[in-house]
């Protein structure tokens, strides 16, 4: 565990638009910064990073916080395992004590498959650079393919020895269970149960995330094994960790040069993209011979628009790039293309050229996509109106996937003029496809939605009228009250469901004043000595409610202000980054939406209380009647309900103790009324 000593130091070292660039390429926009969102299909910024604020988030799908927040969400990773990743960034030194049986069981598994391709990263690396085969091998091929030593650390390579479990033994012999080495694919089992490592006698090649986690391995058979070898590269298989469909190789090495260059280039292999950094281009990455997926493309898309596809110019090359294009253009990417001369790969020709040549040539070559495609396309049709109408059909399809009109148009009359055929028929074309997807988006939205009523009412309970109704209404993002000791006050409201009544808008307006102004002083009291005592926005509004005898109904904001009164006498308490850092996500999270929210009193009063600090004593206690009010009026209306129940009806003892509690709500909203002055109109 981490002390708050040194949560405080993490959080206090973490910057939010340094940490979410690290994933996600941001634009200054006035005083804050706007970027794709990395947590859903985001075609134009939604991602608000305030600097300000020390929060981000997303307008469309609402994900944020602050930057532990957003480390847990993108990484996956434990609240204790974000503010580690930020104390490593920031060089904090962190001392945890030991955990328990309970805590070691309950680490994550993503967690135990991480550590264990760390472990086999460095056999791997360690076998390279100290064991004999390593060095007259594995070193022996990196150097003859003229990759540097330099690179090679760069990329983490390593080597893996002939021995068929030599990483499973030394696995095993320091305290790794055989499971994490099966889960990562590091090894596999074998029928009578022992194990055997998958990448022996080859030499291995890791694959990193965006944030530098090892998430998997290619390894390549070096020895005469290569002869008659259909598949000379082995990868990890499909993990909890690794998905090669989701995942890029060189993305971690690429990422900051992507941004410099706001520019990416796409190859097929790994030394493909070792060569071409090896070269001092930089910003490249590989799909590593799987199809271009959307989850790749929308992975690069954070960091640039525009892309170049460098294939070799064979066949399957040339394939290769009218497979990605279609995908490239739906995601709103700007697409160019070069086939690089036949016999060459971007390996052989960036060991041929120094980076300057290179680029030099990409710039007389490459072409939009629009060019490239066509005059591809024009090659098969030889004068023949069938394929030429083909074509056209073709290319207006693939325009016709570009989210952007004007880009969309542009297009359009380059294809137009290249083919030599009038705009309007590839127009017409154009609108009937984009037509057709309309109405198959329209139609696989009717049929998901359909699916979803369908488990709604399976789900819903047959004796409940509104079941269906119910269903559909996601659970509160809070954990439940059993989990907190305080105990809801006497009433007959319902403990659960609250979040649906009118009077838990009050209660959180209360919430965001606490988090934000908790230690702020809202007004004076004259103490025993004559002397004016400050009182905090949490010390009145707890005084207040507890003067009326209510509290608030939400478990997790009764735990809030508890906290608040202990924390309150501290001299160097301040509320706001008392919660953001809290070690309840539930709470931490609850703070930074609440920070990140502008805060109004109601739709009569426009102006917003993140701007009112000067008029605190003003808005708490406006903001204190109207909760009071309503949820006085909500527990009388539950008390009636309760009367006309036939159990209450028929037990007269219990009929004079609802009328009892009636009565006494009638007594606290009269006199709140009173205090109100002329705004609240009584019911009758």
């Amino acid at each position: 565990m981490i002390d708050r000593a040194t949560i405080d130091r993490i959080m206090d070292a973490a910057q939010i638009v340094d940490v979410v660039s690290e994933f996600v390429t941001l634009k200054k926009r006035g005083v804050n910064y706007v970027g794709l969102c990395p947590f859903h299909d985001d075609k134009t910024p939604s991602f608000s990073v305030s600097p300000a604020k020390g929060l981000c988030k997303c307008f469309a799908c609402g994900k944020g916080g602050n930057a532990v927040h957003f480390i847990m969400e993108h990484e996956q990773m434990t609240y204790y395992e974000a503010l580690k990743w930020l104390a490593k960034k920031y060089h904090i030194e962190v001392k945890e004590r030991e955990l328990t049986d309970e805590e070691k069981q309950a680490h994550s598994l993503r967690e135990s498959l991480f550590i264990m391709n760390e472990f086999a990263r460095d056999y791997f690396q360690n076998i390279l650079y100290q064991h004999v085969d390593g060095k007259s091998i594995g070193m022996t091929y990196f150097r003859q393919r003229g990759i540097r030593d330099d690179i090679v650390k760069k990329f983490q390579l390593g080597y893996s020895t002939s021995s068929k479990d030599g990483l499973a033994k030394e696995a095993l012999r320091k305290g790794y269970k055989k499971e994490f080495l099966i889960k990562t694919g590091l090894c596999y089992e074998k029928e009578d149960g022992s194990i055997r490592d998958r990448f022996w006698g080859r030499v291995i090649f890791p694959w990193f995330n965006i944030s530098g986690k090892v998430l998997g391995f290619g390894g390549r058979v070096l020895d005469n094994r290569t002869k008659g070898v259909a598949q000379k590269y082995v990868n990890s298989p499909e993990s909890e960790i690794y998905s090669k469909r989701k995942e890029l190789y060189g993305i971690y090495q690429a990422k900051s040069a992507i941004v410099k260059h706001d520019n990416v280039y796409m190859v097929e292999g790994y030394t493909d993209v070792i060569a071409m950094h090896q070269c001092g281009l930089e910003n490249v990455v590989a799909n590593s011979g799987t199809a271009l997926s959307e989850e790749q493309i929308r992975l690069l898309h954070r960091f640039t628009s525009n892309i170049t596809l460098l294939y070799d110019g064979d066949e399957a090359g040339i394939k290769a790039s009218i497979r990605g294009i279609d995908m490239l253009l739906a995601e709103g990417m700007n697409i160019k293309v070069l086939l690089l001369p036949d016999g060459d790969d971007p390996d052989s020709f960036a060991r041929k050229h120094n980076a300057t040549e290179f680029k030099q040539y990409i710039t007389d070559h490459e072409e939009n996509f629009i060019r490239f495609k066509t005059n591809l396309l024009l090659k098969d049709t030889h004068n023949d109106p069938i394929k030429r109408a083909s074509l056209i059909a073709d290319m207006a399809r693939s325009i016709g996937l570009i989210p952007n009109e004007i880009i969309r148009y542009a297009c359009l009359k380059e294809c137009a003029s290249i083919l030599n055929v009038n705009e309007q028929i590839i127009l017409n074309e154009i609108k009937k496809i984009v037509q057709q997807r309309k109405d198959e988006y329209i139609e696989q939205r009717r049929k998901e939605k359909e699916e979803t009523e369908k488990v709604n009412v399976l789900k819903a309970s047959p004796t409940s009228e509104n079941a269906a109704d119910e269903a559909l209404i996601p659970p509160p993002p809070f954990p439940p009250e059993e989990i907190y000791d305080n105990k809801a006050s006497d009433s007959y409201l319902p403990q659960s469901g609250w979040e649906k009544l009118p009077f838990y808008s009050k209660e959180q307006q209360l919430i965001k004043a606490l988090v934000r102004y908790g230690e702020r002083t809202v007004c004076y009291m004259e103490g025993e000595d004559g002397n004016e005592l400050p009182i905090s926005v949490a010390e009145y509004i707890s005084m207040d409610l507890a003067q009326d005898g209510l509290q608030f109904q939400n478990p997790v904001h009764r735990k809030l202000l508890t906290e608040i009164e202990n924390e309150i006498q501290k001299s160097s308490f301040c509320s706001e980054r008392y919660f953001l850092s809290h070690p309840d996500p539930s709470i931490s999270r609850m703070a930074a939406d609440m920070i990140s929210e502008r805060y109004r009193l109601s739709k009569s009063n426009e102006q917003a209380l993140v701007k009112d600090e000067e008029r605190l004593h003003e808005l708490i206690p406006h903001l204190l009647i109207d909760f009071k009010l309503a949820i006085l009026e909500e527990d009388m209306k539950q008390t009636i309900q309760q009367l006309n129940l036939p159990e209450v009806a028929k037990d007269a003892q219990k009929a004079m103790e609802v009328m009892k509690h009636y009565k006494e709500l009638t007594e606290t909203l009269k006199e709140m009324a009173k205090r109100a002055g002329d705004r609240v109109i009584l019911k009758a």
